[in-house]
């Protein structure tokens, strides 16, 4: 299935739907649901909703088991700059950024694209950094059973810089090591120098 598929789940019979709550919602916050530029702002955020949550609906086996591939390949394999946008799961506001994932293989490697693919089947969930960050390097470790994985992301979260603390140039940043990454500081010396690599 296309990533860019649209997913609609219809309401149960007698519940009421992410739109039908969106628009009480914009009551609630003294606002006319029905004038012009409102009407079908709840069904455009359940669309955006879902898309933005697509990730429960994907399964990182069938994701990742289709582009594996047993090679002779031992170096350090880097992803980097990945674009990541997710959900904070304590406000729902954006956070967004980049990520580095790189694991060093053992006896298999998996499609460039997919460590792509995976960054984005568990960012469209709603998230904290350090969850997600978490899940990218324990996923790619189940499946590929590699020397080691590490990952960093580096994100900016909307809910620091447009509300609480409002600090607009703050910048989050978090890691995964395992194996490998987590055991030999040479390993995650190698790591940093090729993402900071080409830096402004």
């Amino acid at each position: 299935m296309s990533e860019t598929t649209e997913i609609v789940v219809p309401p149960a019979a007698g519940t009421e739907g992410i739109a039908d709550l969106v628009r009480k919602m914009i009551v609630l916050l003294g606002e006319n649901p029905d004038r012009e530029g409102l009407r079908r702002t709840p069904e455009r955020f359940e669309k955006a909703l879902r898309f933005l949550t697509s990730g429960y609906r994907q399964d990182p086996d069938k994701l990742l088991n289709g582009a594996m591939f047993s090679v002779c390949y031992d170096e350090m394999v880097v992803v980097k700059d990945i674009e990541v946008y997710s959900l904070c799961e304590h406000h729902l506001l954006p956070f967004f950024g980049r990520c580095h994932v790189a694991y060093i293989p053992s006896k298999k490697v998996v499609g460039l694209s997919k460590i792509a693919r995976l960054v984005n089947m568990f960012a469209r969930r709603l998230q904290i950094q350090e969850r997600l960050t978490s899940q990218i390097a324990q996923s790619i470790q189940e499946h590929l059973s590699p020397e080691g994985v590490g990952v960093i992301i580096e994100a900016r979260h909307l809910c620091m810089v447009m509300r609480g603390v409002e600090k607009q140039n703050s910048m989050a940043t978090t890691s995964a090591m395992l194996g490998a990454f987590r055991e030999n500081k040479q390993t995650r010396d190698e790591f940093l120098a090729l993402i900071n690599s080409q830096k402004p």
